[in-house]
């Protein structure tokens, strides 16, 4: 679900963005998940908080 609404806000992702969802933990997703609500560019949704 992550990796659809990260490429509807922000358009194709490249495989290392493809990647590091792929390998990413359950809490990563879920805050990654949070973050997009608020996100101005896809470095914000990966940001640490």
């Amino acid at each position: 679900m992550l990796y659809r609404l990260l490429t509807r806000r922000f358009g194709l992702l490249g495989e290392a963005i493809q990647t590091r969802l792929d390998n990413a933990t359950l809490e990563h997703l879920e805050q990654w998940t949070d973050n997009i609500l608020d996100a101005a560019s896809l470095e914000d949704v990966f940001k640490e908080s």
